[in-house]
């Protein structure tokens, strides 16, 4: 029998700020949920007042994960010390491996008003934490949609639906799967996702149920789900949902604030390579 994954437990996440004093949601990487591994961090941020974000995230260093930004409203405009550049536009992602580092600045910008997107931390193994930067970037219009017989639209930004759909991102260093999906009211998904992969749904708009626990994660909350090799969503009112599952490293984890290593003296290797020029 096929087994589903189930909901262990929902986190309404944790206001703060960060960079120069971007207001955000912290979902993961806070006192409620510290890590769900291989996930690190997923910042959430939305607001229609420039003075919450137009500061932006100056320049700063990262080494040993890899950084998701994800855009529904407004833009992100990427910048780094190799002379990469690019704006994230609505719609867009931007799936960046730190690696053994990037200096790099994301500055947001609004759009009608609006800017609205999220930030997902993923781990590397310790046999990935020194590989060399790269960015998978991919606008809109590049990431498959697939709509099955109800309605349903799911936007797959990486992994792989059961009839084939491939997603925009290959996730070479940390296997994952990053998924955006719209529900129709009153519908079902059934998701096929690797059994052991641990992961959660965040919900962006209305409301939805996992397998047949009646709890709904309402709009602005994340469900952790457990291990399973389905993964069952149903709801009642038209929603909109971020399912994201990726495959857990059982690695330690020594995080020294941008950078996440296996050990304190990587942590205060890579601060030190920061202060020289190293990056």
């Amino acid at each position: 029998m096929t087994s589903l994954k189930q909901l262990q437990q929902v986190v309404a996440g944790q206001a703060t700020s960060d960079g120069a004093g971007v207001k955000l949601t912290r979902m993961l990487g806070n006192s409620q949920l510290r890590h769900l591994d291989p996930f690190l961090m997923l910042d959430c941020f939305e607001s229609d007042k420039p003075d919450d974000y137009l500061a932006g995230f100056p320049e700063h260093p990262h080494r040993g994960f890899q950084t998701v930004t994800y855009i529904l409203n407004g833009r992100m405009r990427h910048k780094d010390n190799a002379g990469h550049e690019s704006v994230i536009e609505a719609g867009g992602v931007q799936w960046m491996n730190a690696g053994r580092g990037v200096i790099h600045s994301e500055m947001p910008e609004q759009q009608d008003g609006l800017l609205k997107g999220f930030q997902l931390w993923v781990n590397l193994a310790a046999e990935h934490k020194m590989s060399a930067p790269d960015y998978q970037e991919l606008s809109a219009e590049q990431i498959p949609l697939s709509q099955d017989e109800q309605g349903n639209v799911i936007r797959v930004v990486a992994g792989e639906l059961a009839n084939g759909t491939v997603g925009a991102v290959q996730t070479s260093h940390t296997a994952a799967s990053f998924l955006d999906i719209s529900l129709v009211a009153g519908a079902k998904v059934n998701l096929d996702l690797p059994s052991h992969h641990q992961g959660f749904v965040y919900v962006i708009e209305g409301e939805v149920t996992v397998a047949d626990n009646p709890q709904a994660i309402t709009a602005y909350h994340l469900g952790v789900l457990s291990e399973g090799e389905q993964l069952l969503l149903q709801s009642q009112h038209a929603s909109r949902v971020l399912v994201v599952t990726g495959e857990p490293l059982n690695e330690p984890i020594a995080w020294g604030g941008p950078f996440v290593m296996n050990t304190r003296e990587q942590v205060l290797q890579a601060f030190d390579d920061f202060q020289n020029n190293k990056f």
